[in-house]
């Protein structure tokens, strides 16, 4: 037998590409949990297609999932894959352009039969197993099917049931390619199969017999080390953005003291804040699943009226169903988090692709002059810090404020540091007093120092008021079709959203200098593609710095100075160009777009590429 030689590396990409019932998606989340438990800084970077089952064998059907770990900080989930898992042709043909020449290819050779290459529109002739279109690249052919079915000829299962472990085969062998432990997934296994048996035990044998594979294998001349990552000490866990976003509406909740209240209708890729919200009643979490978006959002609405932390979600489709909703939100000027979680569109679009198309619909998108907080998180867990930070705005300045996030950070996940409560900021609430006979009446639009009306809780003696969608009187809050009145309330209502700024950090450099030849300004789940191209531009020589826009409306009260101290400024967004339409009207600086609108992120080589391009 071939002694196997160990090697210790920095980091690596695998990807792991199926048909989206093969398991993808459960195979790079465990192997992700693995990873992350053995102490690596890690990224990911699920792929999958809108259908639940999508076409079996063909292009549009396959599901991908990229994780990219290391022993150093790791900021993307990776532009080339060292590793490809791939289940059939079709997976390879989809996936093969990401992978680094000379890189590991996992091939199931049962997913490169006549009908899988049909399926694929490749010819016969073109079978890649043996026309020699993968001789740059290490490749591994395995029967995974033919295997797990040996595996299990007496468990009982019939072929379908045995068919669907054979993703356990694969995630087994990469564990033994990199030393991940195991035990956190057979753990797992145990106790999502513990009513029944059968499948627990059929799973958890070809899991083992992909790890026994590696040991026993000639096949694989290299096993793979990579050490664990020096990060702060502290308490860690593996999170996906959805879940750090329904966190921090918790730890707003908490901070807060105030009940929360999340009015929502299902949609891709928002749902799984209200799937991870609904399991924690215990932190008196009301979650509801109204008949449509208009319901929601009138529902929290209602809520907030009530004295509740109102939050309404969903992605572009429905945000733009919320509409007049959010206007009327704006003209009571009641606290509300809108979370828009982004996808590729317009109308239904790319439901499970990425985009960052809808700032402008943040911004602009009502009738009449409806200004609210826009606030965009970097990554997946930053969205624990920005929806905290929109609830605090939301709470303490009686204003409606948008959370962007959008589906390449909500479902990718990365390390996060547990934070601890007291290192979180207040969050001060407060209702307007009960009025006794004889006080002075109620004035609902009676102002403080951050324009704030006060809060009247229904039933609270004395405070009676009106409420609705017409125009209100300035401080008494009546019924007003005066056309000054109307004036004045358009501009106090913008005054307030301006207003944010003074209670808002400072714009800062990311990366790089404080001034120099080009800044790339970024804004969203772009953050890390962006970082990570700066520092290579950074060690090739160029004056190039790199800071990220969180902060929309209002912008930082720094953010023109910063813009002037550099010659060019470059802003790359995944749509049509948004954030540098809003760049150039406000500070008159000649910024320069960079768009992708292929509801995939960057990559970080691309963006190296075109900056070069700029500059020389």
């Amino acid at each position: 037998m071939t002694a196997t030689t160990d090697k210790e590396v920095g980091s690596v990409v695998i990807r792991f590409a199926g048909d989206s019932g093969d398991g993808m998606q459960l195979t790079g989340t465990q192997f992700t949990n693995a990873t992350a438990l053995h102490g690596n800084d890690l990224a990911t970077f699920p792929d999958f297609p809108a259908e639940i089952r999508a076409p079996l064998g063909t292009l549009a059907g396959v599901s991908g999932f990229q994780i990219h770990f290391g022993s150093t900080k790791i900021n993307t989930p990776g532009d080339e894959s060292d590793v490809l898992v791939a289940m059939n042709v079709a997976a390879l043909k989809v996936n093969i352009k990401n992978l680094k020449k000379g890189g590991v290819i996992i091939l199931n050779t049962d997913g490169f039969d006549a009908k899988n290459l049909r399926l694929a529109n490749v010819p016969e002739a073109q079978n890649p197993l043996t026309d020699g279109s993968l001789a740059d690249y290490d490749v591994k052919t395995i029967d995974v099917t033919k295997i797990t079915r040996a595996a299990l000829a007496d468990s009982g299962l019939g072929t379908k049931e045995i068919d669907r472990c054979k993703n356990m085969f694969v995630l087994g062998l990469v564990y033994w390619m990199y030393h991940r432990p195991i035990e956190n997934t057979l753990e797992f296994i145990k106790a999502k199969f513990k009513k029944n048996e059968a499948v627990m035990q059929a799973n958890l044998k070809v899991l083992n017999a992909g790890w026994n594979y590696g040991e026993t294998t000639e096949m694989f001349a290299n096993r793979y080390t990579v050490a664990a990552a020096k990060m702060e000490p502290g308490i860690y866990r593996g999170i996906m953005g959805n879940q750090a976003a329904a966190f921090g509406l918790i730890a707003a909740s908490v901070k807060s003291g105030l009940p929360v209240f999340y009015g929502t209708y299902p949609i891709t890729p928002a749902s799984d804040i209200l799937h991870e919200l609904s399991k924690y009643k215990n932190f008196g979490i009301k979650t509801f699943q109204a008949e449509d978006e208009i319901a929601g959002i009138c529902a929290a609405i209602g809520a907030a009226f009530g004295g509740h932390l109102a939050i309404t979600g969903s992605s572009g489709p429905g945000i733009a169903l919320k509409g007049e909703a959010i206007g009327l939100a704006t003209m009571l000027e009641l606290p509300l988090v809108i979370v828009n979680v982004q996808r590729a569109g317009p109308s239904t679009g790319m439901p499970t692709k990425t985009e960052q198309a809808d700032l402008m619909q943040a911004m602009f998108g009502r009738n009449g002059e409806c200004p609210v907080v826009v606030l965009a998180a970097q990554s997946p867990s930053d969205c624990f810090t920005l929806a905290f930070e929109a609830c605090k705005i939301a709470l303490e300045h009686m204003i409606p404020v948008f959370f962007l996030s959008d589906g390449y950070i909500a479902n990718g996940a990365e390390p996060w540091k547990y934070p601890s409560t007291a290192d979180l900021a207040d969050i001060k609430v407060s209702f307007a007093a009960a009025r006794e006979a004889g006080d002075e009446p109620f004035m609902p639009y009676l102002r403080d120092e951050k324009l704030s009306r006060p809060w009247a809780v229904p039933g609270t003696k004395g405070l009676e008021h009106r409420i609705g969608g017409i125009e209100k009187q300035n401080i008494t809050g009546n019924i007003s079709y005066d056309a000054a009145n109307h004036e004045i309330m358009t501009h106090l209502r913008q005054e307030k959203v301006d207003k944010v700024a003074d209670f808002i950090s400072d714009q800062t450099i990311d990366t790089g200098e404080e001034s120099g030849d080009l800044l790339i300004l970024g804004w969203g789940g772009t953050y890390g593609a962006l970082k990570t191209a700066t520092n290579i531009l950074i060690e090739e020589g160029y004056k190039v710095s790199h800071t990220q826009v969180r902060y929309i409306n209002p912008f930082p009260k720094n953010l023109g100075d910063l813009l002037k101290r550099f010659k060019k400024v470059v802003v790359p967004e995944l749509n049509n160009g948004q954030l540098v339409k809003i760049i150039r009207d406000k500070y008159f600086v000649d910024a320069i777009p960079y768009n992708k609108i292929q509801g995939q992120p960057f990559m970080s080589n691309e963006v190296v590429a075109r900056i070069k391009q700029i500059l020389d």
